[in-house]
């Protein structure tokens, strides 16, 4: 993809998105921030936190969008700052050792990168000179002088592993701990063993908010405690069962739970969560899991309370038709599209839901569709949403909260 990633926001989230883009080391300082013709505001990243967003192409402009733009303006600040400065340490370094710092080793220098308090981590496509392979030891330490910080490493491809392990090589540093602190809720994190996911940001906002007070609630998909966090620390919980499979991602929800003092009231259920010996407990259920969470619904309907039911909230990536040069025109068309295929989705889910626990049950339940979240675009034409989906057996009647 030609350009720099900006995210689209409105404005009115500029601010708070900006902060929190920047407390993750994804928001790409050395450009200046962009208002948009339609009032929106483009918000510059690094490329290396693409895979941290789970974002990979452009889409429709919305909230929480990915858009390219060219040639982007540097912030003043940058112009003479931390570039200038590792350019020219680097030349510096460079002369040193006999060599100088040509156009083409010039273009090789990291343009930008992604920072985690005194750690920063490199793009893959920077330092690839043999030039610079002969001199790396000493090179490192120069480049962390040139940045502020101590510790240094660079991004890979996310590995197919099956735990969406993120290739990240220690280039300087005895550890690879970070720890970021969002909306009042620490999360620490292997950076060579975990994603951090921060394209969910307004979905955890939406699950912070929720009243859970008295609920027993089970993440099926827990990770290092995206959503588990938020249901205990703000939402009140009465207790999470947290389910998650790689054990390095166990370790850090360890980690995070006794950091935010919530660990008395969490159960880790530590493998394949369509083996869980758990059922009949949860007032709410959150499947967070994309491309598609279908493979644990039978799960979450045998983990609903049989008497009282509960609420399901099921990710998922929506796939919309392709639309027309008319509509690409006609923004408020195509916006149409994305609903109607969100919604027939959500029809389809409630609808197979309620099979699933009639099967389960031996009796009829009633599934309603009561909200469907956007919480960002995943590829052209491909949006991740939330269905909040109210199961209630016939015999019992309660609203969600």
């Amino acid at each position: 993809m030609d350009g720099v990633p900006c995210l689209r926001v409105q404005s009115g989230h500029a601010q708070e998105m900006k902060r929190s883009l920047q407390s993750r080391g994804f928001l790409d300082r050395s450009l200046c921030l962009i208002k948009d013709s339609d009032g929106s505001v483009l918000l510059p990243i690094l490329h290396s936190s693409l895979v941290h967003l789970d974002v990979h192409s452009p889409a429709n402009s919305s909230v929480g969008e990915i858009v390219w733009r060219k040639c982007p303006v540097p912030s003043k600040k940058a112009r003479g700052r931390t570039g200038g400065k590792l350019e020219k340490i680097l030349e510096e370094f460079l002369e040193s050792h006999g060599e100088v710092l040509t156009e083409e080793l010039r273009r090789d220098l990291p343009r930008s990168f992604q920072q985690h308090g005194d750690l920063v981590i490199l793009g893959d496509s920077c330092f690839t000179s043999p030039v610079w392979k002969k001199m790396e030891g000493q090179l490192w330490s120069a480049v962390t002088s040139a940045l502020g910080v101590k510790r240094l490493a660079k991004m890979g491809r996310i590995s197919k592993n099956g735990f969406r392990t993120p290739v990240v090589t220690m280039l300087l540093g005895e550890h690879s701990w970070v720890s970021h602190v969002d909306n009042g809720i620490r999360y620490e994190f292997d950076v060579t063993k975990c994603m951090f996911s921060a394209g969910n940001i307004s979905e955890k906002l939406r699950v912070a908010a929720l009243d859970c007070t008295g609920e027993t609630v089970v993440d099926l998909y827990a990770g290092i405690g995206y959503f588990t966090l938020p249901y205990l620390v703000h939402a009140k919980a009465s207790h999470v069962h947290a389910c998650e499979w790689n054990p390095d991602a166990v370790e850090a929800l360890q980690k995070n739970l006794q950091a935010n003092k919530v660990s008395e009231r969490c159960t880790i259920h530590q493998g394949d969560n369509r083996q869980l010996q758990l059922s009949d407990v949860a007032d709410r259920v959150n499947l967070g899991l994309i491309p598609s969470s279908e493979d644990g619904w039978p799960v979450a309907c045998m983990l609903l309370k049989k008497n009282t039911g509960g609420v399901l909230h099921i990710h998922h990536n929506v796939t919309s038709p392709l639309q027309t040069a008319d509509d690409v025109i006609q923004r408020d068309s195509g916006k149409k599209a994305d609903k109607e295929a969100w919604q027939a989705w959500a029809d389809h889910a409630s609808n197979r839901i309620a099979s699933l626990l009639k099967d389960l049950t031996g009796a009829a339940w009633s599934t309603s569709v009561q909200h469907i979240e956007r919480v960002k675009s995943y590829a052209p034409h491909v949006h991740h949403v939330v269905l909040d989906l109210e199961c209630r057996p016939s015999c019992a009647v309660k609203t969600i909260k």
